[in-house]
């Protein structure tokens, strides 16, 4: 925060309802009163003049026209900008409570006297401007359009002038913003490394006056917290670097950390050197209509590739032991449910108890809180409780995807399957479940999740034999000659390893996919349990 002379309005928390409020500190110590009208929460200002009074009164100069700090918060975030001209202040201040942000909430604005901004009482002399322009044209590398800042007050040319360029202080990186503007329109890396930077308020000019900016280096300085970086959320950044911050430890792990980033930088491909798995969303700001085929072939088999490109990618993370990299698949709003079909008063042990606690069945569930608790709004809770739950191992081969609307904005569709869990007091069991997905496209080839309901629930002995092991049919040996000479070769070895004939042999890789690690572990787990039949070791002339 720039010194300004007022005290700053502290920052937007939620209340258990999910309204916003706000809450100000003042020299003169005003009562507060707030009043909930439906969603909106409304400031009574007691003992106070009026508005255009006050402004009179407290300006630097006692004259109309001085400044005036404006505060308002939008979806979580909080902007602050100057005015001058006491009439301007007034009609912003009248427009308080009277327009919404995006997400529909009414939008508080609170306009103060204050004294002339910091950006604006230390705006660089004329021969400051022309020495700083000087400097960075030194700096810049031209054929690789990238422009060097690091430890920029200790630079020579600047201290043999007595000049002071200080980042932290709105109005160097104002002028220095303002010289990368106008002469180094392309500039594509920009390094502002050992600034000793610990806000970046005056850095989110940077989206309007340096968008080209991909690589940004903000390494050794004294950036506590990632909420600092959404300042900046708008630059298409692909490299970043914040390695020597202390914000850096303040994650549990590093895959969360890339998570808080990627909210700032969703197309974010490389983080303090290290290349990023992809993104299940290329492109959320570019919303891609799936248009109604009904009948049309050709349209029909887009859907169902997209389809189907997707919940591979999903559960490949899904299954991966990280769940964190879903959180680029949901939108910020989403609904996510999980129930399963279990009586809590069923005197007989069930295997999936596990789930019991998060399950949300309405019949069953008789406390309205807990059913509203039970309901996972925003990504963030989403993915949080999508890792508390087993780790898992989905057979894709068991999959029935089915499509059951699509429009130009909504696409939805259902998957059963089973699933099996590879961790914890049930590891190994199998499960079968069915997931409901209600989507929105988000690119030409991705999609975005708001509505993601689970059901899970045992499955048959049968059906896990038959998923996740070897069928019980003898098969046939006239199948050998069509497989290819690796495949040929893999029978072999597993045959020599299991002491299986050829066809049993070929039977277990085929049922798991020609997965040879798969195929015998399978083979070791049911041939302990005794359900490998006593045929499948004679050896067939």
């Amino acid at each position: 925060m720039e010194d300004d002379g007022n005290m700053v309005m502290r920052d937007v928390q939620e209340d258990p309802q999910g309204r916003h409020t706000l809450y100000t500190t003042y020299r003169n110590k005003r009562r507060v009163r707030c009043h909930s009208e439906g969603r909106i929460r409304v400031t009574v200002w007691r003992d106070r003049k009026p508005l255009r009074r006050e402004m009179r009164e407290n300006t630097q100069d006692g004259t109309p026209g001085s400044w005036f700090k404006i505060t308002f918060h939008y979806v979580k975030n909080r902007a602050r900008f100057f005015v001058q001209g006491a009439s301007t202040a007034s009609a912003l201040k009248d427009v308080s409570y009277k327009i919404c942000d995006e997400e529909n909430e009414k939008v508080a604005i609170f306009v103060n006297p204050s004294t002339v901004p910091y950006s604006v009482l230390n705006k660089l002399e004329p021969k400051e401007m022309e020495q700083l322009k000087l400097t960075l044209n030194k700096r810049y590398n031209v054929s690789q359009q990238a422009l060097d800042l690091q430890n920029l007050r200790f630079d020579p040319d600047l201290v043999g002038h007595d000049i002071d360029i200080i980042l932290n202080r709105r109005n160097c990186m104002a002028a220095t913003l303002q010289i990368i503007e106008k002469d180094f329109p392309e500039l594509l890396s920009l390094n502002l490394s050992s600034n000793k930077l610990y806000h970046l308020d005056g850095l989110s000019d940077i989206i309007q006056m340096a968008p080209t900016v991909k690589i940004l280096n903000l390494c050794k300085n004294e950036l506590k917290s990632a909420w600092e970086l959404s300042k900046m959320k708008g630059l298409d950044l692909e490299e970043l670097w914040l390695q020597g911050n202390p914000l850096c430890g303040t994650f549990p792990d590093h895959s969360t950390y890339i998570s808080a980033i990627r909210e700032c930088f969703p197309k974010l491909l490389r983080l303090d050197g290290k290349e990023l798995p992809p993104p299940i969303i290329i492109d959320i700001d570019t919303p891609y209509a799936v248009k109604p085929c009904k009948e049309n072939y050709n349209g029909s088999e887009m859907l169902k590739n997209l389809i189907l490109q997707f919940l591979q990618q999903y559960y490949m993370i899904y299954d991966s032991g990280d769940r964190h990299g879903l959180l680029s698949a949901y939108h910020h709003r989403a609904c996510f449910s999980l129930t399963i079909p279990f009586n809590p008063e069923d005197p007989a042990p069930s295997s999936l108890r596990e789930y019991f606690k998060d399950s949300r069945n309405m019949k069953k569930l008789k406390d309205p809180y807990l059913r509203v608790q039970l309901l996972k709004h925003t990504k963030r809770d989403i993915v949080r409780s999508l890792c508390l739950l087993p780790k898992t191992q989905h057979d894709f081969s068991s999959f029935v995807v089915d499509m059951w609307l699509h429009t130009d904005t909504m696409l939805c569709f259902s998957v059963n399957g089973v699933f099996k869990e590879v961790e914890g007091r049930s590891q190994g069991s199998v499960r079968a479940f069915t997931r409901t997905f209600i989507t929105t496209p988000a690119s030409y080839s991705s999609l975005f999740i708001v509505n993601d309901e689970l059901f899970v629930r045992d499955t048959s002995l049968k059906k896990t034999l038959s998923t996740f092991s070897i069928s019980v049919p003898t098969p046939s040996a006239s199948s050998m000659p069509m497989l290819s000479q690796e495949q040929q070769q893999m029978v072999q070895d597993f045959s020599t390893q299991s002491e299986m004939n050829l066809q049993w042999s070929q039977k277990c890789l085929q049922d798991n996919d020609w997965n040879y690690t798969r195929a015998g572990q399978v083979f070791t787990k049911f041939k302990a349990e005794g359900k490998i039949p006593e045929e499948a070791f004679k050896q067939i002339p």
